[in-house]
């Protein structure tokens, strides 16, 4: 199903708080079989949201970009890693990790809004919103941000109240 963004920017103010605090408390007490959980709730989410008809994250997000995102992304332009990292990238000494240095991303298709790299996509990329990501709870406090950009995220808290 396509994404409506101005919907869900709507249903996030009126309810990030309260899905803040409810991951919160899944942290703090997590139910058994979490992770078996998330997994059964990422196949339902997924039936229910076309993550390429959104990219919300990919239009107020950033990812990290890893040493081998840099050297496979650079080749697949022709261009080098220096060249790259100094056109598109900005480190982020605090964090450590190599930057977007714009929002939306450079390579969001302004017309189509898809990737234009989308076959050599940063790894942060490929993996988002992880939601079944082994080990949920420490991945909590990544759903707890993403659920403010990702519907995927937010329809995966909704579910998760529902179920547990």
């Amino acid at each position: 199903m396509q994404v409506n963004l101005r919907s869900f920017k709507q249903k996030v103010r009126y309810h990030k708080s309260a899905f803040k605090r409810y991951l919160g408390k899944v942290e703090k007490n997590p139910p058994r079989d979490l992770d078996k959980i998330a997994e059964q709730i990422d196949a339902e989410v997924w039936k229910e949201i076309d993550c390429l008809s959104c990219a919300n994250c990919c239009k107020s997000m950033t990812p990290t970009f890893t040493k081998t995102d840099v050297k496979r992304i650079s080749a697949h332009l022709g261009v080098t890693p220096a060249a790259f990292t100094e056109k598109w990238l900005t480190y982020d000494k605090k964090a450590g990790d190599w930057m977007n240095k714009q929002q939306p991303c450079q390579f969001l298709d302004k017309t189509t809004h898809f990737c234009s790299i989308y076959e050599v996509r940063p790894a942060d990329c490929a993996g988002f919103p992880h939601l079944k990501k082994k080990k949920m709870t420490d991945y909590i406090h990544v759903h707890q941000q993403n659920i403010e950009y990702c519907p995927a995220t937010y329809r995966m808290v909704e579910k998760m109240q529902e179920r547990l």
